[in-house]
């Protein structure tokens, strides 16, 4: 039989065109239209077709896109000068800086540049401090679609065993500390975890995000268990997951597909962010759903 596959495009398709309509409502009842900034420093060709999607998404759902794209020798100066211009910016409601800058800037200066309010990958130290003390903030939109697609298909998190495998910023740490929120057991294991295999084979929820193709086996799945691979790694079969797809997916209850699972809803909760932050400086009601 094996398990339901969780269709991350189907399901970030479904919040595209909610927050579509929530941006038609905007621009109705208030004139308010939300402005998304993406600024891209040189030309990495990934990071190129990032910003191309990510500037396309927002215009499919009815928001400005501003896309800023520097030469990859820009001075740190002149970078930070344009986020100073974004915070400013009353039609600017969320900055996004593609990520790898060029090794002459300093990635962690730039990121808390960005006003915690805009900053709509969620990345700001205040916005990571907010995230892991129960305050209100923007949340990183990976770890946001994970959870959102796991709140959809078990219902309330609570009381669950959960594995984190991984403890990336962008992914790991903010996923754990949504997971805690939700009143699950969290665990967060990464390359030097000594017995992984039995770690994974208690949880209800395995969210990989450790960065190697095929790394999580079939037979470390607990029966039933909801596995959430976030992995896109490049092979000579295509793109592969962190996990071992086909052995797992004979176990599991539930698992997304890669590529079509955890991808699609990044940019989607790009936008939800974006929305979030547009609501809030105008002091309007968030959207349902939306956020943690």
């Amino acid at each position: 039989m094996g398990a339901e596959l969780i269709d991350g495009k189907a399901f970030a398709a479904r919040l595209r065109a909610r927050i579509a309509g929530e941006v038609a409502a905007l621009k109705a009842a208030h004139g308010v239209t939300p402005g998304l900034a993406v600024v891209l420093v040189g030309e990495d060709p990934a990071s190129a077709v990032y910003v191309r999607n990510k500037g396309k998404a927002a215009c499919e759902v009815g928001m400005e896109s501003f896309e800023h794209r520097l030469p990859a020798e820009v001075s740190q100066a002149d970078l930070l000068a344009l986020v100073a211009r974004l915070n400013g910016d009353p039609a600017v409601n969320g900055i996004l800086v593609q990520l790898p800058l060029p090794a002459h800037i300093d990635e962690a200066a730039v990121i808390n540049a960005i006003s915690p309010e805009k900053d709509v990958d969620g990345f700001t130290v205040l916005n990571v401090g907010r995230l892991a003390t129960g305050q209100r903030a923007m949340v990183p939109c990976t770890p946001l679609g994970c959870l959102m697609m796991l709140r959809d298909r078990l219902g309330p998190l609570g009381g669950k065993d959960a594995l984190v495998i991984g403890r990336s910023n962008i992914v790991g740490k903010p996923m754990a500390q949504l997971l805690l929120a939700d009143s699950a057991t969290v665990t967060v294991a990464h390359s030097r975890t000594q017995g992984l295999p039995d770690l994974c084979r208690r949880a209800d929820i395995v969210v990989a995000a450790v960065g190697r193709p095929r790394f999580v086996q079939g037979d470390w799945i607990k029966p039933g268990a909801a596995v959430i691979d976030v992995g896109i790694n490049r092979t000579e079969a295509g793109l592969v997951g962190d996990v071992d797809f086909d052995a797992a997916r004979r176990v599991a209850g539930a698992i997304t597909p890669v590529p079509g699972g955890v991808g699609p809803m990044t940019i989607a909760c790009l936008l939800a962010n974006t929305l979030t932050a547009t609501a809030r400086v105008h002091g309007l009601p968030e959207p349902d759903g939306l956020t943690p």
